[in-house]
């Protein structure tokens, strides 16, 4: 099961008309096509996808994108919330499975994964399933070690030298340190693994409790430690994903800046997140859009179509322009003389003739006009568009910009 309900208010435009796991990612996947591939490519294709918030795009994407084989019992499948228990709505994230155990008692499955659906990353579940049967554990929790500064916004596992869990802090403000690693806390990552009948047993229990978030991070896992019942951590860094050499890449892109950090990763010349590794394929849906093109080598003019460090998807055409540094999704148009550095432009975003930008995103289906700065001046952007902390510009879907002065 995974959960792709998540509303993802800090990615602030991109979120506007999107739940957070169907915001575009690395030029042609969404972002919950990475935890289908990692289901998919580790051999489970019994998937049911849990949607809450403005889920229509999401819930379009699988369907005409994730089409499994029925004759092999294989299915993905969205269940939006239906308020099956009573008036309402996914209350939390254990809310949302226990308002879909129908879901698990016709399946009959003896574990359940419960993995979120907004993470970047790559894993081979079939190995954290076989630590999980192992130790006969009724809940498997995959972690990874994060800067402890940063470790407030995650839950965080105290462990035993055995890996069971003795304490979880779901995203306290003084989260405790690795032993032995005062910089850094072991953040659970949102992915979990079920003994079915202890699941179905907690989550019956957490329903009767009038005070509990229903939440599997703030209320479930926590009672469960605190019960005794069996909480064991898989250390994440121990997967081996074929075709990677190093495999501790996982990136909660929850917020613009790390949405921007996640994309510039992937132009680096050695990536961390490699999508071009054939034997761990990113899958997404197949589009009839044609290849990409570079146009003009007009060097007296300086009009050349070039790119440079760059991701460029099906049906760009770089016409004159120079892009660096830079993402583009599917039918992106760079006109002559304009130049787009370190930047992420989702589909059909036109870009005009002498335009400059630079550290923006750009949501789909804008036409940037000839001649528009973006990026240089912040303060004269923030009169129009969402710039971040960072002094990211965030341009929303079908916006409308006015040409120069």
């Amino acid at each position: 099961m995974v959960l792709a309900g998540g509303e993802g208010r800090r990615l602030g435009p991109l979120t506007l008309d999107r739940a957070k796991p169907a915001v575009p990612f690395g030029s042609r996947y969404r972002i919950v096509d990475v935890v289908l591939s990692n289901f998919v490519n580790s051999g489970y294709t019994r998937i049911k996808v849990l949607t809450q918030y403005k889920s229509a795009s999401l819930e379009e994407h699988i369907a005409r994108a994730w089409r499994l084989s029925p004759m092999l019992d294989s299915f993905i499948e969205t269940i939006p919330a239906q308020q099956r228990t009573g008036k309402s709505w996914f209350k939390g994230s254990a809310d949302a499975v226990f308002q879909c155990l129908h879901v698990i008692t016709d399946e009959e499955p003896s574990t359940v994964a419960i993995f979120g659906g907004d993470h970047i990353y790559k894993m081979d579940v079939r190995q954290m399933m076989s630590a999980h049967v192992a130790r006969e554990a009724d809940v498997t929790i995959a972690a990874v070690p994060v800067p402890l500064d940063e470790a407030r916004s995650f839950g965080v596992l105290e462990v035993d030298a055995e890996g069971r869990i003795i304490a979880f802090h779901e995203k306290v403000q003084n989260p405790p340190p690795m032993p032995g690693r005062p910089d850094m806390a072991l953040a659970s990552m949102g992915n979990y693994i079920f003994r079915t009948e202890a699941l179905v047993r907690n989550l019956e229990e957490d329903a009767t409790v009038e005070t509990s978030r229903h939440d599997f991070g703030h209320d479930i896992l926590p009672r469960m430690v605190q019960t005794d019942q069996r909480v064991f951590v898989y250390d994440f860094q121990t997967n081996e994903v074929p075709g990677e050499v190093a495999n501790s890449y996982w990136r909660d892109i929850g917020t613009v800046e790390s949405y921007f950090s996640a994309h510039m990763d992937l132009v680096h010349t050695k990536p961390q997140f490699n999508l071009y590794n054939r034997h761990w394929p990113i899958r997404t849906g197949i589009t009839h859009d044609p290849p990409a093109k570079f146009v003009f080598r007009d060097t007296a003019q300086d009009r050349v179509g070039t790119a440079t460090e760059s991701i460029v998807s099906l049906g760009c055409i770089i016409s004159g322009g120079r892009i660096h540094r830079t993402v583009l999704g599917s039918r992106c148009r760079v006109n002559s003389f304009s130049e787009v550095e370190d930047s992420i432009l989702l589909d059909n975003v036109t870009v005009g003739r002498h335009a400059k930008i630079r550290r923006a995103i750009i949501d789909k289906d804008v036409e940037i006009p000839p001649g528009a700065r973006i990026g240089f001046d912040l303060e004269r952007d923030r009169r129009r568009w969402y710039v971040s902390e960072a002094g990211i510009v965030v341009i929303p879907k079908r916006a409308k910009i006015e040409p120069e002065g």
